[in-house]
């Protein structure tokens, strides 16, 4: 398994922790992103203890987006949720926590940077208090219910405003304007590239692919992403139909073989 390399358990998705590890060991998978959701599921603590033991290297911490950012009623609630998710980064030695923004509602753009600000500002401040990387991801613009900011430059800009760092979704944003600039620009704030494939013409969402599957360029953007300087994890999110269709199993180990090829062509 490449050192740069790991297999968020997103790809996984709806395996249980216990078959998670089942597979790690057998499949000799040593770097992992964990899911928030599957530890929660598994009991937090129980389910940190038992991913520690393990013996794996957490690269990534990944939730869902914390903030209904229309309803600050709400947000007391959902930064508990947060701090729970730092108390598990902790104990996992996860690398970074990842999060989504949260859907915006009705606010203006700009009016839900404002309130992500004021709502994320608390755990913020836990989290820099730890030790812990935050790390803000863009979204695909159909998963408004998780995120409102949809572009790599966008979420490069929230990311110093709020002092967070970025997670690169490259299935994302590998078509937009000025790739290569704004990641030159943007990697100050990099935490985290995750890394899947896509066919033109999909019309669904989430529905990726295995690198080399699909039509993104791979080849050329993780190169953009090395020169920049980026020396950090490219964790592999694969999640929809044709991952369920060829099954979790193959399907993460012909991506783990296809991402090793890639990077070690490229030097990395």
């Amino acid at each position: 398994m490449h050192p740069r390399v790991s297999l968020s358990a997103i790809s996984t998705y709806r395996w249980t922790l216990d078959e998670d590890l089942a597979f790690y060991d057998e499949a000799g998978i040593t770097a992992i992103g964990a899911s928030l959701a599957k530890l929660e599921a598994a009991g937090l603590d129980d389910g940190a203890r038992r991913l520690r033991d393990a013996g794996l290297r957490v690269t990534n911490l990944i939730g869902i987006g914390p903030f209904v950012l229309e309803s600050p009623a709400q947000w007391p609630g959902q930064r508990d949720r947060v701090r729970r998710a730092l108390d598990a980064a902790e104990a996992v030695s996860a690398e970074c926590l990842i999060l989504t923004t949260g859907p915006a509602g009705q606010l203006p753009w700009d009016d839900a940077a404002d309130a992500l600000r004021d709502a994320l500002d608390p755990v913020l401040a836990d989290a820099h208090a730890r030790g812990v990387p935050v790390g803000l991801e863009h979204t695909n613009s159909l998963r408004v219910d998780v995120g409102f900011v949809h572009t790599l430059r966008d979420v490069i800009d929230l990311a110093r405003r709020l002092g967070t760092g970025v997670c690169v979704e490259l299935n994302a944003c590998w078509a937009e304007r000025g790739l290569a600039a704004t990641l030159a620009d943007g990697i100050d704030t990099f935490r985290l590239v995750q890394v899947s494939d896509y066919a033109i013409g999909t019309l669904s969402t989430p529905n990726r692919l295995v690198p080399g599957d699909g039509d993104i360029p791979l080849d050329r953007i993780l190169a953009q992403v090395l020169a920049a300087g980026y020396d950090g994890v490219f964790d592999l999110e694969l999640i929809g139909p044709r991952i369920d269709e060829e099954g979790y199993g193959p399907a993460a180990q012909r991506a783990l073989e296809r991402l090793d090829t890639m990077l070690g062509t490229l030097g990395a």
